[in-house]
């Protein structure tokens, strides 16, 4: 039977695979705007929104939040993920911006795109 601390471990790695994937998919939008790739990025996009919807309706929470709460009484930002606490305690900070910025880049990439 696993342990608490065996479930917390698991759910903090799913946590910080998942933050990756989203991560890659916010800097990678912009990048493959860059290189010409707009489907790739609009799908890129379309991921990340999907995440911003699930946390919209989580109260601006991952779900895997609530369920590493009940493994462990710590609450410091990065208890149910493997990142630095000042990167958990910036990431929607961060990673917003970066998805707001990359947005306005790769519309506007796009529109001069339909020009050509």
């Amino acid at each position: 039977m696993a342990t608490a601390h065996t479930r917390l471990i698991a759910i903090k790695l799913a946590h910080t695979v998942v933050w990756a994937l989203f991560a890659g998919c916010v800097i990678g939008m912009p990048l493959a705007t860059f290189l010409g790739h707009h489907r790739a990025a609009l799908g890129l996009a379309a991921a990340v929104f999907v995440e911003v919807l699930i946390l919209a309706f989580n109260r601006w929470r991952c779900p895997l939040t609530g369920v590493a709460a009940h493994y462990t009484d710590d609450r410091r930002d990065n208890f149910d993920i493997y990142l630095p606490l000042w990167l958990a305690k910036n990431n929607k900070l961060i990673f917003g911006t970066l998805y707001v910025v990359g947005l306005i880049y790769t519309g506007a990439a796009w529109m001069l795109a339909q020009t050509e």
